[in-house]
Formats: structure tokens, C-alpha cells, sequence
């Protein structure tokens, strides 16, 4: 299933702090930390701590989070189904890196461990 222009123009205007507490309620209903969430971030995007407060505090779009980000080399293994769309099938950037993170964030609310939730070739 591909996403439509619609689908992504919505993605990019979200912004990211409005998403965030929803990440920490969805990990931490589950067991699993704010900790282990920001490493999962961190990974992803190479936002160090300061660095994701400030995006959070400048409430930035999704757009601007993810070209800020500097993407781990080993997101393209980040792969399946998320929000109804297979990942490794969405063409468009911005949203495939978004979906990227939502999976990310599903695998560690799922209990997955944190060394394959961190995928290395």
C-alpha cells in the first residue's frame, strides 16, 4: 500500500512534540523507560539528549526533525508493517523515516531487546 501525497503532507506537519508523550506513555504502559526510548531515538537520528529536549522545546515538524537528524547508515534493515503500511514499501522520504521511528518505538513497547531493536548489518 502506498501512501498519498495527503498521507505525507500530514506526516511532515506533525510535529514531534506532540508526538513524544504519546512514545513515553506507549513504552511505559509496557514496562520499558524513557531511558530506553531516547536510545532508540538516539540511534535512529544521532540527536544526543540537549539536542532532542531543544526539537521538543522548538516543537519542530517532522519534516525539520528529520533533516536535522543524521540517520543511522543501518535504518534501511528497519523493516514490516507499521500504521497499515508496509515500511520498506512508502516512497516518500520523510514518511518512511517517520515509520521508521514509530516501528522502532512499537518493537521496544513490544518487549523486543534493545541490541535488535538497534539493527547492525
Amino acid at each position: 500500500m502506498s501512501t498519498t501525497p495527503e498521507h505525507d503532507a500530514r506526516v511532515a506537519k506533525l510535529t514531534f512534540a506532540s508526538v513524544y508523550p504519546h512514545y513515553i506513555t506507549k513504552v511505559e504502559k509496557k514496562g520499558r523507560t524513557k531511558t530506553e526510548l531516547h536510545q532508540v531515538i538516539t540511534w535512529l537520528t544521532g540527536f544526543d539528549e540537549a539536542m532532542l529536549q531543544k526539537l521538543i522545546e522548538d516543537k519542530v515538524t517532522f519534516k525539520t526533525f528529520f533533516e536535522k537528524a543524521n540517520l543511522n547508515p543501518n535504518a534501511h534493515l528497519i523493516t514490516g508493517v507499521i500504521c497499515g503500511y508496509r515500511i520498506e514499501n512508502i516512497n516518500t522520504k520523510l514518511t518512511r523515516e517517520v515509520r521508521y521511528l514509530d516501528k522502532l518505538v512499537d518493537e521496544l513497547a513490544k518487549g523486543r531487546k534493545i541490541e535488535k531493536i538497534l539493527r547492525s548489518a
